[in-house]
């Protein structure tokens, strides 16, 4: 994690604690650091504060956790306690009497009153924190990620702290660590006060309470289930019917949660019904925009099954596609909204729908042309295609739930760049997997990448793309080192997305953002 080994140390003397720690306080607050903020950047301003008050470098590491603890600060303290996970080391026992049992997720305390566990348990669990003893980052994440908790406080030698920042960042889990005051694995000691102080903080603040992604992706997919999609599709007829089909097959649901994800997170009072009614329109585009990109692709199969033009023919495909837009753009005027709103809405998705066209029409001139567009031309469409979808979904909800012009604007270059690195990601994977069904078009960016190899003029890459030779193809693409290229087309991408994310001022969202993009892109 750092360049150097260093002395992993804390000071000893309290009042050096108490001043670093009021300090980082101050500090934070001025220089205004967002979470989550990557190590390089703590390490940073960590020597500044060290150098501009004269204390230690000695203690460089220790102020690099103060000020990840106070970055994370008021997000944990606006967690509800019964949200909170506290992660204990089980080297607070008294390793010569302790009668505790050992099970798989870590030391279940016998009440001995031997050691400080005891207390430490018995105060949190009054509180309504859900406890844990053991050595834990890994458990904790998955907490997180299940829906469990939102967030951590947690007690381990500096050695270990360190070695949990980079998985407790990735899933961007709002965490404050308070180190053990010596290294090693018995009966060591802790600054209990400071401890405890930190347990009993709490703030009523909703605007900066984390929004548990989990919960809310289960959320969203019960707005599909056969109830609720019969409300919308009622099955009237053969169109209905087939439409209702389509938006109860699987995916990701992953358009509808970001729709939620943004309305939730600007909305002063969320309706669940209005919620439902938007995910479900984002849903209706979505599923829109598949029907007649299968067709164009004249793909086979969808989700493990033929896709609709394959069993109900080319012209029922296309109608049931276009009643699918059409039912968005109808729900959407239907809402129960002031009318300003909702023509801001209709202006936002139609301009997209507009965009995308234009990027499908690119990319069917792409896959007659695959042998000669250039990598900016198709960055262009992975742009006007998941980027401009991506888009729709985020500032519909973000619209209705109130964010402010700003807010928007980095929405819509979160979501461009969201796109291009989504689309590279999936070129990637689907090089990587290779098989005998596989042609050019699965991978167009590795393919415009190798056009722009010089010598490759000479081997013939306008070929169809069905006669392509893949083992050639695959040569070709190691012999240029077309992955690694594209990995750093892929890793410039994400980043411009956190740099995005950086500069949204909305903490709930800031933070869901973070963690959709660490499952996406670890």
């Amino acid at each position: 994690m750092f360049e150097t080994r260093r002395i992993l140390k804390v000071p000893k003397d309290l009042e050096i604690r108490r001043l670093l720690r009021k300090e980082v306080r101050h500090y934070v607050l001025s220089e205004k650091l967002l979470p989550p903020v990557k190590i390089t950047i703590l390490e940073e301003h960590a020597k500044k504060l060290l150098s501009n008050h004269k204390i230690s470098a000695d203690y460089l590491d220790f102020a690099i956790v103060l000020l990840g603890n106070e970055a994370w600060r008021k997000t944990v303290a606006a967690t509800p306690f019964n949200r909170r996970l506290l992660l204990l080391p089980q080297c607070l026992k008294n390793a010569q009497y302790c009668k505790a049992e050992i099970d798989n997720l870590g030391l279940i305390c016998a009440g001995c009153k031997r050691c400080s566990i005891h207390k430490i348990l018995e105060v949190a669990e009054g509180l309504g924190y859900i406890t844990l003893v053991a050595e834990g980052t890994t458990i904790a994440v998955g907490l997180v990620e299940e829906g469990s908790i939102d967030t951590v406080i947690g007690v381990s030698c500096m050695a270990v702290l360190q070695k949990s920042f980079e998985p407790v960042s990735q899933a961007a889990v709002p965490a404050i660590g308070l180190p053990l005051m010596e290294d090693g694995c018995l009966n060591t000691d802790l600054d209990y006060d400071w401890l405890y102080e930190e347990m009993h903080q709490f703030s009523n603040d909703d605007g900066l309470q984390p929004i548990s992604v989990s919960l809310l992706k289960n959320k969203v997919e019960a707005y599909f289930s056969e109830e609720i999609l019969t409300e919308y599709f009622p099955k009237n007829d053969n169109t209905e019917k087939l439409a209702y089909e389509m938006m109860g097959k699987g995916g990701q649901r992953m358009r509808p949660l970001m729709t939620a994800l943004a309305y939730q997170s600007y909305a002063g009072n969320v309706s669940d019904d209005l919620q439902k009614e938007i995910a479900m329109i984002i849903e209706t585009f979505h599923k829109a925009s598949l029907i007649h990109d299968d067709i164009e692709d004249n793909d086979d199969t969808r989700y493990g099954q033929d896709t609709l033009h394959k069993t109900e023919g080319i012209p029922t495909a296309l109608n049931v596609g276009d009643y699918l837009l059409g039912k968005g753009y109808q729900l959407i005027a239907n809402l129960n909204l002031d009318p300003k709103l909702i023509a801001q809405c209709l202006k936002v998705v139609s301009a997209s729908h507009v965009v995308s066209s234009i990027g499908q029409g690119a990319d069917i001139f792409l896959g007659k042309n695959i042998g000669k567009l250039s990598t900016n031309e198709v960055l262009q469409i992975f742009q006007q295609k998941t980027g401009e979808a991506v888009k729709i979904a985020l500032l519909l909800g973000a619209i209705i739930g109130g964010a402010p012009s700003e807010d928007l604007l980095q929405l819509e270059k979160f979501s461009e760049d969201f796109g291009i690195a989504y689309q590279i990601r999936d070129d990637l994977n689907e090089f990587r997997e290779i098989n005998d069904q596989s042609h050019a078009l699965n991978f167009p960016f590795l393919m415009a990448l190798l056009n722009n190899q010089e010598k490759n003029k000479e081997k013939d890459l306008t070929n169809s793309i069905k006669t392509i030779d893949l083992e050639l193809l695959k040569e070709m693409v190691n012999e240029y080192k077309i992955e690694d290229e594209a990995k750093t087309f892929l890793d410039n991408y994400v980043e411009n997305c956190y740099q995005q994310l950086d500069k949204l001022q909305n903490m709930r969202l800031r933070l869901s953002l973070y963690r959709i993009m660490g499952k996406i892109f670890p």
